[in-house]
């Protein structure tokens, strides 16, 4: 594990570079403007004590709810992106810098309140002189037990497109790349050590918090609020380019990765004077169409069955002709949503139940019908979802008659690790899973078709389709393309062999003579 930690840091350096530089900053706006808020806040209300209560109470309300919850509630006001995780930051970090300030402000003793006033101090002396000197340790305290709690919260901003190290994190879980996990885990837990550390040694010495508070402040003023200024004014600017810039975003994993660097070559290649902007790992399927409708992003590929099941409204139960299912797709997000589904690739990524070699030899097991004859021998590790949703075993128990001998609910990463060593002999997975490979699994056909297709295809804004037809020609090139099992090597290269999933998608254009 650590040899994996050193070769990723080694070869993908400059990005983990970048990604942390972007915790940061996602980090120190949230800190910035938390504290422009709780600290003045917290002098005003220094005499108001049923106000200041009050305020706490709020605040510590805010702290209870989750921040998944706070994160999806912002979204149809703020969009997706950088701007409601920082929101969702400074909320959460609101409630220690507000309640340490106003503890150092109203345990300053009397007598010496008394004493200020007595030797004529206006409120404005007395406040520089007296009150900040005397509460600055609290609110030291308060702003460093905030910073770490950004620091850690702030993962969730990959979630939605908003990048950090958070980004590692999913994306190791959902490919079930434990370096990943701990790379994310490993540099936010120093990011918030290191920014501890440093505020704790600033508060020991008079001296050093005095000057430290103010070069903090200084460097939180000068940087963080340009950070704010270009990160709230980006958008906003009109800046001319010699090229059409585009920008072409994919869901967590490699695969989504791959596709999306086959798109910039293709479009690239075909339109020399597009510029292709790629946010990988930009969030869940619920997000990117939020961003697609948007205007966040211009293209993301989706898959026919999610389309069905979670994007449009639909009456009727998915089918099973991967035909009928694109067209049906295709239709309605046109009616629904006014959005070109161009035409989808070869492979289906959808669900599939595995098997070790030695287990499908031993019983004679080629497809899914076939476990009814061995139910008392299958001990299964699935997913919750597949555990529990109607589209995953219990539907399947009914179609094929299965009544399995034991059933693991185990998190997607982990189930591939049960099979591995002995702990299941049925799991399910996605058909372009790379674990498949790497564990010599073997794939049980689904006969009676009982789950839907799963076909992957670039979504647009038919406008955008309207106005870029040479984009679409290029796109079109990888319909009826790329079959499953070159899908499932690709994505072996890449969460396997870690090669760069640019390489992987512009070596397999080259091969098949797409570029």
């Amino acid at each position: 594990m650590i040899k994996s930690l050193w070769q990723m840091l080694i070869t993908e350096h400059d990005q983990i570079w970048a990604t942390t530089l972007v915790h940061i900053k996602i980090s120190l706006i949230a800190l910035l403007i938390a504290m422009v808020i709780a600290i003045p806040l917290a002098f005003i209300l220094k005499g108001h004590k049923k106000a200041a209560e009050f305020t706490l109470q709020i605040a510590g309300i805010i702290q209870t709810i989750p921040s998944l919850a706070i994160l999806g509630l912002l979204l149809p006001f703020v969009g997706i992106g950088t701007t409601p995780a920082i929101i969702a930051l400074v909320l959460y970090a609101i409630m220690p810098i507000f309640q340490n300030t106003y503890s150092g402000l109203t345990d300053i003793p009397d007598n010496l309140e008394e004493a200020a006033t007595a030797f004529g101090l206006t409120k404005w002396k007395k406040l520089q002189r007296l009150e900040i000197p005397m509460a600055m340790p609290m609110i030291f305290a308060g702003v460093r037990i905030a910073l770490v709690m950004i620091i850690g919260t702030a993962t969730l901003a990959a979630l939605i497109g908003g990048g950090g190290l958070g980004t590692y994190i999913y994306v190791g879980i959902n490919s079930n790349n434990n370096t990943e996990v701990l790379m994310g885990a490993i540099l936010s837990a120093l990011l918030a050590l290191v920014f501890s550390g440093v505020l704790k040694f600033i508060a020991k010495n008079n001296k050093r918090l005095k000057w430290g508070s103010i070069i903090i402040a200084g460097i939180l003023l000068i940087w963080g609020g340009s950070s704010l200024y270009s990160h709230f004014t980006s958008t906003s600017k009109n800046v001319a380019e010699p090229k059409q810039t585009i920008t072409i975003a994919g869901k967590m994993g490699s695969e989504p990765a791959i596709l999306i660097n086959m798109y910039k070559d293709l479009i690239e290649k075909n339109d020399p004077d597009t510029k292709v902007v790629l946010k990988p790992n930009f969030g869940g399927t619920t997000f990117l169409f939020k961003a697609l409708q948007t205007d966040k992003v211009d293209i993301y590929p989706e898959f026919t069955g999610t389309v069905l099941q979670t994007l449009v409204k639909t009456g009727k139960k998915t089918g099973n002709d991967p035909n009928q299912v694109y067209v049906e797709a295709r239709s309605d997000l046109k009616k629904q949503f006014d959005m070109e589904y161009l035409k989808p690739m070869a492979y289906q990524n959808g669900y599939a139940l595995a098997t070790t070699q030695k287990f499908a030899k031993d019983n004679h097991l080629t497809k899914m019908s076939d476990l009814n004859r061995v139910n008392k021998k299958v001990h299964a590790a699935f997913d919750p979802d597949f555990t529990s949703l109607k589209d995953g075993y219990p539907g399947l128990k009914k179609i094929y008659k299965l009544d399995f001998a034991s059933i693991k609910s185990t998190e997607s990463s982990i189930r591939y690790h049960a099979i591995a060593n002995n702990q299941a002999n049925i799991v399910d997975g996605y058909t372009t899973d790379a674990e498949i490979k790497k564990y010599n699994l073997v794939m049980l056909d689904d006969d009676k078709k009982f789950f839907p297709p799963y076909q992957g295809a670039p979504l647009m804004k038919a406008k955008f389709a309207e106005r870029n037809p040479r984009i679409v020609k290029a796109l079109n090139k990888l319909a009826g393309k790329i079959t499953t099992q070159e899908m499932q090597e690709m994505n072996y290269q890449v969460n396997v062999k870690h090669e760069k999933p640019a390489k992987v998608a512009h070596d397999y254009l080259v091969k098949h003579g797409l570029i």
